[in-house]
C-alpha cells in the first residue's frame, strides 16, 4: 500500500467527545522525547554546587510557570490560568524539596537523579489511589518535574509553539504547559490517546473553542505526521484519511452548523419569552470579574451562580476581606440592577485547596467540604460574608449556601450571617439589610426536607451535577462508572418536580445552576417541571434562548408530563432529543 496520505484507506477511531466542533486538516503528531536522566556520584565537596543548581533550576521553573500563567490569563482568562497555580504549589511543596535534598545527601548521587527518583515515587503512589482528584494531580507533578529536569539538564523543552500553520494536534496526552503554548489560530483540534473530559487540556480546548476527542488509546500509533485527519468533537470520532463520502457528509453538517449559529445569533438580544408569550429567565455562571464581558455579550439576565471559590483557588490561600470585596463589588456593580447570586465558599471534592487541608480524604465528594468547612472555620466564613454584604450596597446581590444537608446547617449559617450583619451595623458599614438568602439543593436529604428548608430561605437553586451523582451513587469523575451518571433516569425528573413543588408551596423561586441547565436536551424539561430560571456558562445562552423562544409553554408542560410518566431512561432520552430536534432542525434549514 502506498504511503501517500491521499491513497491510504480511511480509518475510524472512537474516543470520548470532550470539546464540541468539527475540524479537518493535517496532523501534527506531538510526542515528548523521553529524558535520559544521568546518574553519577557527587563528591562531598561538590554537594553545595548541586544544591545551588537545584535552587537555580527551581527559580527558572517558577519564572517559566509564572510567564505561562500570565500569558494564558491574557489570552483565555483567569479561570484557565488558575490551572498553573496548582503547578506552583507542586513546585513549592516542602515535602518534595526536602525528600529530594535528603536523597542527595543520603545517596551521594547527582541532583537530577535524586529529583527523578522522588517524583517517580510520588507519581506511582498517586496513580494507585482510587480518588479521581488525586489521580489528576499526577499530571501536575509530571508536568512540573519534567520542566524542572529540563532546566537542570540545560535542555530546551519541545513545545507546541513549533506549529506555525493550522494543524490538528495528535498526542499521547497534553499537559497544561503543552496547551499553554498553543496559538488559537494554529490549532484546529486536539486528539489524544489518554485524558478525560475534565483534564486541563480539554478545559483549555473549550476555552479556545477548539474541538477535542480524548481517550483514543492508539491515535499516536495509527496517525502519522501529515496525515489528513477529521475530528468530530460532538460524537467523539476521529477519521484518519477520511474518504470523499465522509468529507461530503461533514461538509453538509458544517454548512448546517454555520446556518444554525447565524440563525441563533440573530435573536441574541430578543426578549426571553416563549412562542406564546410566557416569559423564562436565563442567568449565567461566573467565576469572577473577568467573566462580566461574556455575560453582557450574550445578554445574560444576571448571575445565577458566582463561584466564589475561584477567588480562593487563584492564590492557594485565603484571600482577605478587601480582595474578596473588590471582586464581588465589581460584578455586582457592573451588572446592576440584575441580581448576582454569590455562592459561599465551596471547596473540597474536586476543588482542593492546600491551605484548607481538605485533601487526602477517602471520599472527598462526601467529605469535609463547602458549608461543612465554613461552619467549622467561622473566622474564614465571616470574612467572606462581610465582603459579600459590603458588595451588596452597590447593586443587587444575593447569598447562597452550598451543600446544605439539613435544616440545622442552614440555621447555623443564617445565625453567623446575622452576627456579621450586627457587627457591620455597629461599625456603620452600609449593606443591603434585605439581602436574599438561598440554598443549593444538591443533596437528596435536602431535597426530601425542602418544605422545611424553604421556610428559612428566599430561594432554591438546584445543583444538578452533585444531586444526580449523589442520587445515583455515581462519582461522575470516575471513568469506570461515568456511563452510569445519567440525568435521564426517571428519579431525577421526579425529584426535581418535588423540589419545585416545595418551593412553590412556600412561595419561593427555584432555579437550576448545574450542567443540565445549559444543555438543550434538558432545559425544556426543567422549564416544564416549573423551574423559574436556568443559569449556565455564558456561551450556552444563545442556543438555549433560541430553543425556548421557539417552543410553547403548553408543549413544554406536555413534555414534562410525558417524562414523569415514563420509566425507561432511554425512552426519556429519545423523547427529549425528539423535542429539541423537531424545533431546532426545521428552523435552521429555512
Amino acid at each position: 500500500m502506498s504511503d501517500s496520505p491521499n491513497e491510504r484507506s480511511e480509518v475510524k477511531l472512537t474516543g470520548v467527545p470532550a470539546a464540541p466542533g468539527v475540524a479537518h486538516g493535517c496532523a501534527f503528531v506531538f510526542l515528548q522525547d523521553s529524558l535520559d536522566i544521568p546518574c553519577y556520584a557527587v563528591a562531598p565537596a561538590d554537594m553545595p554546587r548541586e544544591i545551588k543548581r537545584f535552587e537555580e533550576a527551581m527559580a527558572a521553573t517558577r519564572a517559566q510557570i509564572a510567564r505561562l500563567r500570565q500569558d494564558v490569563c491574557t489570552r483565555l482568562g483567569e479561570n484557565e490560568a488558575a490551572i498553573f497555580d496548582a503547578h506552583l504549589l507542586v513546585l513549592e511543596d516542602p515535602a518534595l524539596i526536602e525528600e529530594t535534598l535528603k536523597a542527595l545527601e543520603r545517596s551521594g548521587q547527582n541532583i537530577e537523579h535524586c529529583l527523578h527518583s522522588v517524583t517517580q515515587r510520588y507519581i506511582e503512589f498517586f496513580s494507585k489511589m482510587e480518588d479521581e482528584y488525586l489521580k489528576e494531580r499526577v499530571a501536575d507533578i509530571r508536568d512540573v518535574s519534567v520542566r524542572l529536569l529540563h532546566n537542570l539538564l540545560g535542555l530546551g523543552r519541545r513545545t507546541l509553539s513549533e506549529i506555525t500553520e493550522q494543524r490538528i494536534v495528535v498526542s499521547e496526552d497534553l499537559t497544561p504547559s503543552d496547551t499553554a503554548t498553543l496559538e488559537a489560530g494554529h490549532v484546529l483540534a486536539l486528539a489524544t490517546d489518554g485524558g478525560n473530559r475534565t483534564s486541563h487540556a480539554v478545559i483549555m480546548a473549550r476555552s479556545m473553542r477548539v474541538p477535542a476527542v480524548v481517550g483514543l488509546r492508539d491515535a499516536t500509533k495509527l496517525i502519522r505526521h501529515g496525515d489528513l485527519v477529521l475530528v468530530d468533537g460532538f460524537e467523539g470520532i476521529v477519521y484518519v484519511n477520511p474518504s470523499d463520502a465522509t468529507l461530503a457528509h461533514y461538509g453538509r453538517l458544517r454548512q448546517e452548523r454555520r446556518l444554525f449559529e447565524d440563525t441563533v445569533n440573530a435573536e441574541l438580544d430578543s426578549p426571553d419569552e416563549m412562542a406564546d408569550g410566557v416569559p423564562f429567565r436565563l442567568a449565567t455562571n461566573v467565576g469572577g470579574p473577568e467573566d462580566i464581558g461574556a455575560v453582557q455579550k450574550f445578554f445574560g439576565r444576571g448571575v445565577g451562580l458566582f463561584r466564589s471559590e475561584s477567588i480562593f483557588l487563584k492564590g492557594g490561600s485565603f484571600p482577605d476581606e478587601k480582595t474578596q470585596y473588590e471582586a464581588y463589588r465589581q460584578v455586582v456593580a457592573e451588572l446592576a440592577p440584575a441580581q448576582v447570586i454569590i455562592r459561599t465558599l465551596d471547596i473540597g471534592g474536586d476543588k482542593q485547596m492546600p491551605a484548607a487541608k481538605t485533601s487526602g480524604e477517602e471520599n472527598p465528594f462526601m467529605g469535609f467540604r463547602a458549608i461543612r468547612f465554613c461552619l467549622e472555620h467561622r473566622d474564614i466564613f465571616k470574612v467572606q460574608l462581610r465582603a459579600i454584604l459590603r458588595a451588596s450596597a452597590h447593586g443587587k446581590a444575593a447569598i447562597m449556601f452550598p451543600m446544605i444537608a439539613s435544616l440545622g446547617e442552614l440555621l447555623q449559617a443564617r445565625a453567623i450571617l446575622s452576627e456579621v450583619m450586627t457587627e457591620l451595623t455597629a461599625e456603620g458599614v452600609p449593606f443591603d439589610a434585605e439581602i436574599r438568602v438561598g440554598v443549593m439543593i444538591e443533596i437528596p436529604s435536602a431535597a426530601l426536607m425542602a418544605d422545611e428548608i424553604a421556610r428559612h430561605c428566599d430561594f432554591f437553586s438546584i445543583g444538578t451535577n452533585d444531586l444526580v451523582q449523589y442520587l445515583l451513587a455515581v462519582d461522575r469523575g470516575n471513568e469506570r462508572i461515568a456511563h452510569l451518571y445519567d440525568p435521564c433516569q426517571p428519579v431525577v425528573a421526579r425529584l426535581i418536580r418535588d423540589i419545585v413543588a416545595a418551593g412553590k408551596r412556600r412561595g419561593i423561586p427555584v432555579g437550576v445552576c448545574g450542567e443540565m441547565a445549559g444543555d438543550p436536551l434538558y432545559a425544556p424539561l426543567l422549564i416544564g417541571l416549573g423551574v423559574d430560571s436556568l443559569s449556565m456558562t455564558p456561551a450556552c445562552l444563545p442556543e438555549l434562548r433560541f430553543l425556548l423562544r421557539h417552543s410553547k409553554s403548553s408543549e413544554i408542560a406536555e413534555l414534562a408530563e410525558a417524562v414523569l410518566a415514563e420509566g425507561d431512561p432511554r425512552a426519556i432520552e429519545a423523547r427529549l432529543r425528539r423535542f429539541t430536534t423537531e424545533r431546532l432542525g426545521p428552523l435552521v434549514q429555512k
